[in-house]
């Protein structure tokens, strides 16, 4: 798998220390997602990241550093602009903004919808406004054009 990874696990030492085997594969351009800091970094809507392309198939230690499973970052799927030897997508690993303190807003999603394709309203207001934090990001990436871009060429 290939990982688009732009915080921490952009040091060789810290990858070390969560992966037996992996292999940076070289620098990338996140479009569509921006760096912002909390307690751990993390993506907001809007702008690029630089990063870095890292392959490996210890996804469910990714996954556990991570904190998949306790819904800090969530792993989401993006199209990999690369030559044909590499895979059409990447994973990026996104984080909670309200769990890791970060200023980053996501905007809601479509919310429930009716036959009509109208969206539906609770008693208390807009239904989208209990939307998740992983309801919000789906539809961020269904509406927006969110892609990785290995960038051989640029430091990192």
């Amino acid at each position: 798998m290939d990982v688009f990874v732009y915080g921490t696990l952009t040091e060789p030492e810290r990858v070390a220390e969560v992966l037996d085997s992996f292999v940076f594969v070289g620098p990338a351009t996140l479009t569509g997602l921006r760096l912002v800091e909390g307690r751990y970094p993390t993506l907001a809507p809007g702008g690029e990241t630089a990063g870095r392309l890292l392959r490996t198939d210890e996804t469910a230690a990714l996954d556990a550093y991570e904190r998949v499973d306790d819904g800090l970052y969530r792993r989401v799927s993006v199209p990999l602009d690369a030559p044909e030897a590499y895979p059409d997508k990447a994973a990026v690993y996104v984080g909670d903004p309200d769990r890791l303190d970060a200023d980053a807003t996501w905007p809601p999603g479509r919310g429930p919808r009716n036959r009509a394709g109208v969206a539906e309203r609770d008693r208390v207001g807009d239904a989208a406004s209990d939307e998740g934090f992983a309801e919000r990001v789906t539809a961020y990436l269904e509406r927006t054009d969110v892609r990785v871009r290995l960038t051989p060429d640029d430091p990192v």
